[in-house]
């Protein structure tokens, strides 16, 4: 079921190229082994984006299993501003 995101306590972006070809188990395994956070956390959003940046991922525990959601923006002129370094960012998980 997809909740409210009025529901969500912490918002994680991490920074730089995400292989977004990767599924709910690769993704969750980035955040626990690369950053040794839980994904199983309730309530919080991991975003990931890939090297185009028209394109991101979001993941997502709801308590009985993983919401994975894909976002590609259409019009050839728009871009997310992602952030690819720490530096470009701070107080985030880089």
């Amino acid at each position: 079921m997809l909740n409210d995101a009025k529901d969500l306590q912490a918002v994680y972006i991490v920074c730089g190229y995400t292989d977004l070809r990767k599924g709910i188990d690769s993704l969750s395994n980035i955040i626990s082994q690369t950053y040794g956070m839980d994904p199983f956390q309730p309530g919080t959003l991991f975003m990931f984006c890939g090297r185009k940046i028209d394109r991101i991922k979001a993941l997502i525990w709801e308590g009985d299993g993983f919401l994975l959601c894909y976002k590609r923006l259409e019009q050839k002129a728009s871009k997310f501003q992602w952030p690819r370094s720490q530096e470009e960012v701070s107080g985030q998980m880089c």
